[in-house]
């Protein structure tokens, strides 16, 4: 026969049950708070604030050996605890160079952003329009076309349109900068690029077969930078379309452009005749017009 628990072992086997559930309890409450113990002092070294000075002396001597990285960090703590310290201003400055040295140039740009707002009358704002302008002005390079080899002129011009505005601004504000004369190189520089651009366009709109476009690009780079070392081949793009589109008047002004600031191009043979050639002259379809080129007259 089955043996029925008398009450007395029903109750002691309770109290085994009860006893080891608080055991177990117990030592799951331990460990729970052990693991809040070694958290909040991890947490506490981490939070360890250091002096002022110490923050500002180890980021300049991590500058100077070439450690932008460990500079940057100093730096931003130094913001964090200190922002309104003797070495806020400096810091602020510092951080712009050592984000810009450390490839970080949207950082660098959004640093410099903040000094001018910051500080807009200070007497070292012409430094930060200066390197704003200059981690704009190499930001559409960026790191990976200083290793490969990647059209500068196909990216897009926007970064290069905010390093010249911000050059521009440096120029009529602080006209005595010290970095003046190289803002104003660098603008140069800049519009050189813009207008290789705008070729660079025309270029792919001709092997597209998509003179008018080509045209366009072309007109503008003569108006907007004449100056620009790109102007000759845009003339001649400017001549072989108005030539294609049958504008004989536009192709022959656009010859006459040429041979006056340009009389010794090779768009002109040895007779002095303009024969660049540089279109291709066959019947388009409409679907090869419609789709620049995209879709073949097939």
């Amino acid at each position: 026969m089955r043996r029925v628990p008398r009450y007395n072992d029903a109750l002691e086997f309770i109290d085994i049950i009860r006893d080891s559930g608080m055991r177990s309890g117990f030592r799951l409450l331990l460990l729970s708070t052990l693991i809040v113990l070694i958290s909040a002092c991890a947490s506490n070294k981490q939070e360890e604030v250091l002096p002022e000075k110490t923050y500002y002396d180890n980021a300049r001597q991590a500058m100077n050996s070439g450690n932008f990285n460990e500079s940057e960090q100093n730096l931003d703590s130094l913001e964090t605890y200190y922002p309104f310290g003797r070495y806020a201003e400096q810091a602020q400055l510092d951080l712009i160079y050592a984000r810009y040295q450390n490839l970080d140039l949207e950082g660098s740009r959004a640093a410099a952003d903040r000094f001018l707002r910051l500080n807009p009358q200070s007497e070292h704002a012409d430094y930060a329009l200066y390197m704003r302008g200059l981690a704009s002005y190499n930001l559409d390079i960026g790191l990976a076309a200083r290793y490969l080899p990647i059209d500068v002129a196909a990216r897009d011009a926007g970064e290069q349109q905010q390093a010249f505005r911000d050059f521009s601004e440096l120029l009529n504000r602080y006209p005595e900068s010290e970095y003046a004369a190289d803002a104003r190189q660098r603008m140069i520089a800049v519009r050189n690029r813009m207008a290789e651009l705008e070729l660079y366009a025309a270029r792919y709109y001709i092997k597209r077969e998509a003179y008018v476009a080509a045209n366009n690009r072309a007109r503008y780079v003569i108006e907007n930078f004449p100056s620009s070392p790109f102007v000759e081949e845009a003339i001649v793009i400017l001549a072989e379309t108005f030539d294609f589109l049958k504008f004989k008047k536009g192709s022959q002004d656009a010859v006459a452009l040429l041979r006056q600031n340009f009389p010794k191009s090779d768009a002109f043979n040895s007779d002095g005749e303009f024969e660049a050639n540089l279109l291709k002259r066959e019947n388009r379809s409409l679907s090869s017009v419609v789709t620049f080129g995209l879709m073949g007259d097939e």
